[in-house]
């Protein structure tokens, strides 16, 4: 585990290379709308969210794209203040270094193509979990390291 805020940021340099890569990869082998089977619950697909999570407010005329992209930068600066201030805070650092590699990566499509790219489709029994990608799953590991933090371990144990 990182040990500076300098550490914390290259693991959120790490989180937004692997995203863009996996992003790209898929954008030149999957095409647009095609599902490819991967297992009895996976598909990859390609698809274009201009929204946020859940595809909420993708049916808006383009402002979103700004206000979510203004939004992510907002938190990671925020963030990135935070990593300074508590480099030595391992569960927190690592939960705020996830949301904001996760995030940037999507800063990076809403400004290159006006929406994120998603790929990853889950399903069972015929129900479909929305689309989604590697950004995604790092904002969502780090929430979820964040709650966990918050509520299950004491303050001298983050160290």
């Amino acid at each position: 585990m990182p040990r500076t805020a300098n550490g914390w940021y290259g693991l959120a340099a790490i989180v937004i290379v692997l995203d863009q890569l996996s992003k790209w990869v898929v954008l030149n082998h999957v095409q647009y709308g095609e599902a490819i089977y991967v297992a009895p619950f996976w598909n990859w697909v390609l698809t274009f969210n201009p929204g946020a999570a859940f595809s909420f407010l993708a049916d808006q005329p383009g402002w979103q794209r700004w206000f979510f992209s203004v939004l992510a930068l907002g938190v990671s600066g925020w963030i990135a203040l935070e990593l300074r201030r508590h480099p030595e805070q391992k569960l927190m650092a690592l939960a705020l270094t996830l949301v904001m590699g996760g995030a940037l990566g999507n800063v990076i499509d809403r400004m290159r193509f006006g929406a994120v790219v998603d790929f990853i489709q889950w399903h069972v029994a015929g129900y479909y979990w929305p689309a989604f990608n590697v950004a995604d799953s790092a904002i969502t590991l780090g929430a979820v390291l964040m709650v966990w933090a918050s509520l299950f371990v004491k303050e001298r144990d983050f160290r």
